[in-house]
């Protein structure tokens, strides 16, 4: 009885421990390439792991971003928008979670496509 318990303990553990894997994989980003889409149309393509330190600043409707590269990583250091979200977001880590500016219509993004 003692060794059936042990052996249902260690299958759920072992199924769980499989699921939060499979999780991290998935949101786990594949590549450091990176699109900048502002309003439905790709700006720049770019590949963090050859890219120098770097800021890009884009316009919509006289409201701007200011995107910055360092260290091989990427995030919003200044917008114009009104609650500053997508500064609060931080580095692009994931696929999962891109960082995005609504009032803006800005999004940063990992992609697949390679970038020349």
């Amino acid at each position: 009885m003692k060794t059936h318990k042990i052996l249902i303990i260690a299958c759920i553990t072992v199924f769980i421990l499989g699921i939060i894997g499979s999780i991290f994989m998935i949101l786990k980003p594949h590549g450091h390439n990176v699109e900048i889409i502002q309003d439905g149309k790709i700006l720049y393509k770019i590949n963090l792991d050859n890219s120098s330190d770097r800021t890009i600043i884009t316009e919509y409707q006289g409201n701007k971003n200011t995107i910055c590269i360092k260290n091989h990583q990427i995030y919003i250091e200044d917008a114009d928008c009104p609650d500053h979200t997508c500064i609060k977001m931080g580095v692009l880590e994931t696929e999962a979670s891109p960082i995005v500016c609504l009032p803006n219509k800005l999004i940063i993004r990992f992609t697949d496509t390679e970038v020349i």
